[in-house]
């Protein structure tokens, strides 16, 4: 069988996190939410997402920044990032496509958008690593 792919939704707005929550698990993946940059890099000292939908907009370090971090890092440097972002800023989604995105959303989201785009994702990679 196919094991659930895991997904690891870092937003500081717990709406949103709810959202990802029911819509991606209708879609059939697993679904971690960290509500801080902080959050996110302690969850990822346990299992690793198979992918990370990345909010820009967070309190304690942007979306843009820990994307860039995670690249940097040997254990997490692999995961691909979606980044979501709430403006539709073509500076911060070409930041967030440089520090090493592999595609982005703008708020509000569509679950159904996300989830081609999470499969996507994953399809090119699953190709990519045979």
């Amino acid at each position: 069988t196919m094991t659930k792919k895991f997904i690891l939704a870092v937003d500081d707005d717990a709406s949103v996190c709810e959202y990802y929550e029911r819509g991606l698990k209708m879609l059939g993946y697993e679904v971690q939410c960290a509500m801080s940059a902080a959050k996110a890099k302690e969850a990822l000292k346990g299992k690793l997402p198979d992918l990370i939908l990345m909010d820009i907009m967070m309190p304690d370090q942007d979306g843009i920044s820990l994307t860039r971090d995670l690249r940097s890092e040997k254990r997490t440097a692999d995961i691909p990032i979606i980044v979501v972002s709430g403006l539709a800023d073509a500076g911060t989604l070409n930041d967030a496509l440089l520090f090493g995105a592999v595609d982005y959303l703008v708020k509000p989201v569509d679950i159904e958008t996300l989830g081609s785009k999470i499969e996507r994702t994953l399809a090119a990679i699953a190709k990519r690593n045979k």
